[in-house]
C-alpha cells in the first residue's frame, strides 16, 4: 500500500507553462489590450465632426462684355494681379476648346453666365468653363442650321451676334438690328456700326466723330465691307437667336434717338432726320 504525502492546498505546485503556452498567453493578452484600445479609437473617429463643405462664390459675366472686361473680372474675383488672366488666355489658348475659325482668340466664346468660384479655381479653369459653355450653346444643330440658311458659318454668326448684342438698345430690337446687318451684307454695303469702332478704340460711347470713321483698323466697318475679323464681345443666347432668326423688314439704317426709342428705316433721308434728332438730344443733355 502506497501512501501519498499530503500538502495543504495552498502549497501545491502550480503547473509550469511550456514555451508554446507562454506564447499563447502573451498573444492573447496583447489581443485583449489592442481590442480594448482600438474600439474606443474607432468610436472617437466616427464621432469627429465632418469637414464643412466649402462655400462657393460666384462670378457674373454679363452679356456683351468684351474679353478684356472678363479677364479683369476674373483677376479681381481670384485676387490676382492685373493682367494674370489675360496672360493665361494667351499662354493656354491651345488648351481651350475654341473652334478653329477663332484662331486661338477667346473673344466671343467667353459665354455670359454665372460661374462658381472655389479656392482651387484658376484663371485657366474659369476660361475653359466659359468656352465649354459657349461650345454647348453655339454647337447645337439649331444654331448650325440657322447659320447655313444665311450662307454663314457659326463663327460668322457669333460675330454678327456680338454686334447685335452691342448695338441693340432692347431685347426686342435685337431681331431688327440683326436684319439690318443681314440686309447690308446681302447688298455689299459697309455695316457702318459704331460698336466696331468702339472695339477698335477700346472704349464704349454713342458719340462717334468723322475722325473716328477714318481710323485704319479691320474693325472700321465704315470704310471696310463685310464682317470684322472677330467678334467684338461675348453674346448671349438672345443675340445668337436674333442673328439666325432676324425680324422681317427692309431696314438698312437705325439710330437710338433716345433710350428705348430706336428707329429703323430703309429710307436714307428719314434716317438722316433721325440722326439729327439724336444729335440735338445729345447737345441738350450736355448743355
Amino acid at each position: 500500500m502506497t501512501y501519498r504525502s499530503w500538502q495543504p492546498e495552498h502549497r501545491r505546485r502550480r503547473p509550469r507553462l511550456t514555451r508554446r503556452g507562454k506564447l499563447a498567453l502573451l498573444v492573447g493578452a496583447a489581443f485583449a489590450v489592442a481590442a480594448a484600445i482600438t474600439v474606443p479609437l474607432l468610436l472617437l473617429d466616427e464621432d469627429k465632426p465632418k469637414p464643412t463643405p466649402e462655400k462657393l462664390r460666384t462670378l457674373v459675366i454679363p452679356e456683351g462684355w468684351r474679353a478684356a472686361q472678363v479677364y479683369a473680372a476674373v483677376d479681381r474675383s481670384l485676387g490676382l494681379a492685373e493682367g494674370t488672366t489675360r496672360g493665361a488666355a494667351a499662354a493656354r489658348a491651345a488648351t481651350l476648346t475654341l473652334p478653329a475659325a477663332a484662331g486661338g482668340n477667346p473673344e466671343g466664346y467667353l459665354f455670359p453666365a454665372t460661374y462658381p468660384v472655389a479656392s482651387s479655381t484658376t484663371p485657366e479653369s474659369l476660361l475653359r468653363y466659359m468656352v465649354d459653355t459657349a461650345g454647348k450653346r453655339f454647337g447645337t444643330d439649331h444654331i448650325g442650321a440657322g447659320a447655313q440658311r444665311h450662307g454663314l458659318s457659326v463663327h460668322q454668326t457669333v460675330i454678327i451676334a456680338s454686334i447685335v448684342q452691342a448695338e441693340a438698345d432692347t431685347a426686342e430690337d435685337m431681331g431688327k438690328v440683326a436684319r439690318v446687318v443681314h440686309n447690308r451684307l446681302a447688298r455689299g454695303m459697309a455695316l457702318q456700326m459704331d460698336s466696331t469702332l468702339n472695339y477698335a478704340l477700346g472704349r464704349s460711347t454713342v458719340d462717334t466723330t468723322h475722325e473716328d470713321t477714318r481710323i485704319d483698323s479691320p474693325y472700321n466697318t465704315y470704310e471696310r465691307t463685310g464682317l470684322p475679323p472677330t467678334p467684338i464681345g461675348n453674346p448671349g443666347d438672345q443675340a445668337m437667336t436674333a442673328s439666325i432668326e432676324p425680324a422681317k423688314g427692309d431696314w438698312l439704317y437705325f439710330v437710338t434717338v433716345r433710350p428705348g426709342d430706336t428707329r429703323f428705316t430703309a429710307d436714307y433721308a428719314e434716317h438722316q432726320a433721325n440722326v439729327a434728332e439724336f444729335n440735338a438730344n445729345r447737345r441738350a443733355a450736355r448743355g
